[in-house]
């Protein structure tokens, strides 16, 4: 299964360490927002308008305490369907 076929409510997880690129509301660059491995469910799925064959996936991670976190958006290569630890 690949991370295009999933949907909505679908457990995913962080392929590498994701991190703010500036993006982020209230957010400080360079802030790590989930270290590789970590699992996160799918909350949105949309596309880039300027590019409207590229998919984007909100994702809420959990924390230490497996709360889930503030929604990340993040790309197809942020994300793994298995647990991966690449950086």
């Amino acid at each position: 299964m690949n991370v295009e076929d999933l949907d909505i409510g679908d457990v995913v997880y962080a392929a590498k360490t994701i991190t703010d690129d500036g993006s982020m509301p209230d957010g400080t660059e360079g802030e790590i927002l989930a270290e590789a491995g970590t699992r996160g469910v799918i909350t949105l799925i949309g596309h880039v308008e300027e590019e409207p064959n590229r998919s984007v996936f909100l994702v809420r991670f959990e924390d230490k305490d497996m709360n889930l976190g503030n929604p990340i958006g993040c790309w197809v290569d942020d994300l793994a369907v298995e647990p991966k630890f690449v950086n």
